[in-house]
């Protein structure tokens, strides 16, 4: 694009807070955050830097989504730019994003927390604003900053107003409600136990709550919690007091006042070194005056000048400060106070931190000038020194260091419940929010569950239905067999990644040029087995809820609940184990006392 030709785009676009996407087709290559985004992207027609001139030459549309306030666009931009790993951005090696809240367009909406919105909303706002250009189609609201603080709020208001939360599959075809109706957090649409008029109506009541109608969630739940004071139920009445604490900070944060440094009970140190076009990033993290933490984190600078496009190098550091706190505290609760080695140099960033009660400064001298010393001294190891991953790196002759590694496993039992695990490590350490699993067809074959596991990731990454970054490298649990399975899925999936696996009988690692057995005593080895045990044990454990959640012949013996069930299964194996023991063993099953001994013997 050309001066003119963002000038003609800018001149289309509101006047409001958002973000906006310089666009190569489809990739994105640059987002950015704006008070107004008129008059944000206008000034992109004279470029300051060279850096950003290259960028609005490659690109040949400007996107944009339009949010409520100045916060959301911050944290908009910083998903976009995890999601999308623009070229112009800095990134932090890291796919967590906020939370979002989805009213799916169903003819009885369901209400979700979702960091992967439905495609119609994300085609309209881009990722997952809250308002694109087009209203139509399922309503996304959001993102946010504490997820506990939206899983509250969405607990409350289905509370009030009996939103459905349930999978498609599980609203279809039922016959009579499901435990949501009964526990008071549905109406249960799914059997006409409310019309669709009501329902709908409820629907745009909780719409009304996330466009900024505190009163409709709060005034509800006060009366509420006075008729359980009054009534003496003051369990009750605290539980509902910390819900409306919740619902009435909702949409104004978490307060204005910067805490005081007696009140800082948790504090995060920052250091950053800056090696060409990569970053480190140290953390420290401090609990009650003891340093209970430190890592290192990976992050990728844009090639060129600094974010702020100023000719001065040195403020590069603030720069990648500045994308780090907003793409790291995502999942993550924020501290009482952050410490920088380098003032961030987004005043957005800091304004966003002050809203939030985080204290962020400079330490000059005494205790924190320390702790920021070492921090910088941990960012500079990690960008200079080998580690465990670099170490990895050279061991298999890989291009790059692997960073994010994924790890793949399956579990059955003969062939039954089958099912696959996908893990992720990011940095060398477990990431929970990128890990996957899926339900696999029934069948005795370790080799063809493995090869159906990995094309069904290496399926949805080419086609862009995975919104988590490309992993550096794939673990495969066993085998060479596993391992020509998995790697017969990604040829014909066309996914370059590459894979190798871990066996876990003599720890040897199988790559398609060889074997290596490395010393016990390896980090690099550690590294590959802390993701092979962890895809391991997040495969079996769903395997387990599956096997246990089955109907069985147990759901129609009396005085059997859920619980009850799955004790005996995991005790006995089976129907058949549980046929075959004796009263006194099934007595010993907690939950099982003698007279329903004596029913599961009669029955079965």
């Amino acid at each position: 694009m050309d001066g003119d030709a963002v000038r003609e785009r800018a001149a289309e676009l509101p006047r409001e807070p958002g973000v906006y996407q310089f666009q190569d087709g489809e990739t994105v290559v640059y987002v950015g955050k704006a008070v107004d985004l008129r008059d944000r992207v206008r000034s992109y027609a004279d470029p300051r830097g060279e850096r950003i001139r290259r960028m609005v030459e490659r690109a040949d549309s400007i996107d944009y989504s339009v949010t409520d306030t100045e916060t959301q666009a911050l944290l908009l931009e910083a998903n976009l730019i995890k999601r999308f790993q623009p070229k112009y951005n800095v990134r932090l090696k890291d796919d967590k994003s906020y939370p979002l809240v989805q009213l799916t367009d169903h003819e009885f909406p369901r209400i979700e927390i979702t960091r992967d919105p439905d495609p119609e909303a994300r085609a309209r706002s881009d990722g997952g604003g809250v308002r694109g250009p087009d209203a139509a189609g399922p309503r996304v609201f959001g993102p946010f900053t504490q997820k506990t603080r939206v899983e509250t709020v969405v607990k409350a208001l289905r509370e009030t107003y009996g939103v459905r939360g349930c999978s498609d599959h599980k609203f279809a075809n039922r016959d009579r409600p499901c435990l949501d109706y009964d526990i008071g957090l549905c109406t249960a649409p799914c059997t006409a136990e409310i019309d669709r008029d009501s329902y709908v109506a409820d629907v745009e009541s909780v719409v009304r709550f996330f466009e900024g109608e505190t009163g409709v969630l709060a005034d509800p739940l006060r009366r509420e919690m006075e008729d359980a004071a009054a009534n003496r139920e003051f369990e009750r009445a605290a539980n509902l007091r910390d819900k409306l604490d919740a619902v009435e900070g909702f949409h104004g944060g978490a307060g204005e006042a910067v805490a005081s440094e007696s009140d800082e009970r948790t504090v995060d140190v920052l250091g950053v070194a800056v090696e060409g076009d990569t970053a480190t990033v140290a953390r420290l993290h401090s609990e009650a005056g003891q340093l209970v933490a430190r890592e290192r984190h990976a992050v990728t600078v844009p090639e060129g000048d600094a974010e702020t496009d100023a000719p001065d190098a040195d403020t590069r550091p603030g720069a990648v400060l500045s994308a780090f706190v907003t793409q790291y505290y995502t999942e993550r609760e924020l501290p009482d106070a952050l410490l920088f080695s380098d003032r961030p140099d987004d005043a957005d960033v800091l304004d966003w931190l002050e809203r939030e009660g985080v204290a962020a400064r400079v330490p000059g001298a005494g205790r924190e000038a320390t702790l920021v010393d070492l921090a910088l001294k941990n960012a500079r190891r990690g960008a200079s020194e080998p580690d465990a991953l670099a170490a990895l790196r050279d061991a298999l002759d890989l291009d790059t260091i692997p960073r994010r590694i994924e790890g793949f496993d399956v579990s059955h039992a003969q062939g039954k419940h089958a099912v696959g695990s996908d893990v992720v490590f990011e940095g060398g350490s477990a990431d929970k929010s990128g890990y996957r699993r899926k339900k696999l067809d029934d069948r005795n074959d370790d080799y063809a569950n493995m090869y159906d596991l990995v094309r069904w990731r290496a399926s949805r990454a080419v086609e862009g239905r995975d919104d988590r970054p490309d992993p550096d490298l794939l673990l495969i649990d066993g085998g060479e067999g596993q391992l020509g399975a998995a790697r017969e899925a990604l040829a014909d999936a066309g996914w370059d990644v590459p894979a190798i696996a871990l066996a876990k009988d003599e720890e040897v690692v199988i790559t398609p040029d060889g074997t290596f057995d490395w010393p016990s005593d390896a980090d690099h080895l550690h590294v590959l087995q802390r993701v092979r045990d962890e895809a391991h044990r997040f495969a079996v454990r769903y395997h387990q809820t599956l096997r246990d959640d089955v109907s069985t012949e147990l759901d129609n013996v009396p005085g059997i609940g859920p619980e009850t069930r799955r004790n005996l299964l995991r005790r006995f194996g089976s129907v058949e184990g549980i046929r075959a023991a004796s009263v006194a063993e099934l007595r010993e099953v907690e939950g099982v006392g003698e007279k329903t001994a004596e029913t599961i013997e009669t029955r079965l």
